[in-house]
């Protein structure tokens, strides 16, 4: 009898001596434009997510569990972007995708994350990614109907009534110009002229010189691709030398860069981050903005920029709710990131809830300008 005894003993031993076993990491996918026409956009966001993910685990993970990110480049193609939500969803049980970068990416992925029940959190900024709210579905850049709000308030106060309207043949850009057509007619603002251009596109001098022909008395232009700064200097090379407004999609210092002198004086909005050093230490957003100011560039030798933000925040509202819910549980963290309130980002200060999956508001906006090749808040 004492022999089976003895055996059970020595199992119990053997089993506690033996290490815990770790807890199952939290598989996290994301599908971002690292190469291609968009890696300006994916490019930053991927290196941001993992520079996260790799602080995070580094202190232990979360509710005891590492990240495990599974970064898919699509290329920018939608194409690669319904793939690889697919595999993420199907094959890697993901608990979220963060991403995709561009707008017509992440209107194709919409529905079937809906369908699959799976937390998607874009890093793109069109409106219609949220409006209609979609269950599963999220964003963090701040809403491009605020962005045209914020250059149409400066433009009533300078006397600019009549404009041209530039925007690029892609989601981001047409859903920009959709908005400038609804609600310039409230704001005063004429549209004298109206061009789509190809995202490629190399040369808008014809472009540029209709709106000349039109008598505008400013540009509007909306891209988040490098033919905005083809636009600028375009502009400037037959002679305009009416204000120049960017959307939000401007915030890359490559972009002033590309556009060289004739850069100086664009007008555009944009989060905080660009100018985190000139804020005041009573703003609510240095501490963070500045701390991944640093880190970024000190560990990619490369200027941040708000699109490495997007992926930033999608990254904080993501862990934020899993803490919240105490849970890795799908439907509980979806539930805790609907009503995440307060959360300091780099967009803004975010406050979710079941009516709106984006969280920011115009405040979440500065209006910036190009002053001697860099970003600079402008003067009121």
């Amino acid at each position: 009898m004492r022999l089976p005894i003895l055996a059970v003993a020595a199992a119990l031993l053997t089993a506690s001596a033996a290490p815990a076993r770790a807890a199952e990491p939290i598989k996290v996918g994301a599908i971002l434009s690292v190469t291609g026409p968009a890696a300006f956009l994916g490019s930053p966001e991927a290196r941001t997510i993992q520079m996260l993910a790799d602080d995070l685990n580094a202190k232990g993970g979360i509710l005891g569990h590492k990240i495990q990110l599974i970064i898919k480049d699509s290329g920018g193609s939608p194409e690669k972007a319904v793939s690889f939500a697919k595999q993420l969803m199907e094959e890697d049980k993901v608990l979220a995708i963060i991403g995709p970068s561009t707008s017509g990416e992440t209107m194709q992925i919409k529905a079937l994350c809906e369908k699959g029940q799976t937390l998607m959190l874009s890093c793109a900024a069109a409106e219609v990614i949220v409006n209609p709210v979609a269950k599963w579905v999220f964003k963090t850049p701040q809403k491009d109907s605020d962005a045209v709000l914020k250059i149409f308030q400066h433009m009533k106060k300078t006397g600019v009534t009549k404009i041209g309207v530039l925007a690029s043949n892609t989601g981001f850009g047409q859903a920009g110009k959709e908005q400038i057509e609804k609600l310039a007619p409230a704001n005063g603002i004429q549209i004298a002229a109206s061009e789509t251009y190809d995202k490629a596109a190399t040369d808008l001098t014809a472009e540029v010189t209709k709106m000349k022909a039109a008598g505008v008395q400013a540009i509007l232009n909306w891209s988040i691709e490098p033919a905005q700064a083809i636009v600028i200097k375009n502009a400037r090379q037959i002679g305009l030398k009416i204000p120049i407004y960017q959307s939000h999609g401007f915030g890359n210092i490559q972009y002033a860069k590309a556009a060289g002198a004739a850069a100086e004086g664009v007008i555009f909005p944009a989060g905080r981050l660009l100018v985190a050093d000139v804020l005041p230490a009573s703003n609510p957003q240095k501490k963070l903005l500045e701390a991944y100011k640093h880190e970024y560039e000190a560990k990619y030798k490369e200027d941040v920029s708000t699109f490495g933000g997007h992926g930033y925040d999608a990254f904080l509202l993501l862990t934020d709710a899993i803490r919240k819910a105490h849970s890795v549980d799908k439907n509980k963290v979806r539930d805790a990131l609907e009503h995440l309130t307060g959360v300091v980002g780099t967009a803004g200060i975010f406050k979710l809830s079941p009516t709106d999956h984006n969280g920011l508001g115009i405040d979440a906006f500065e209006l910036l300008t190009v002053k001697d090749g860099r970003f600079a808040v402008l003067a009121h």
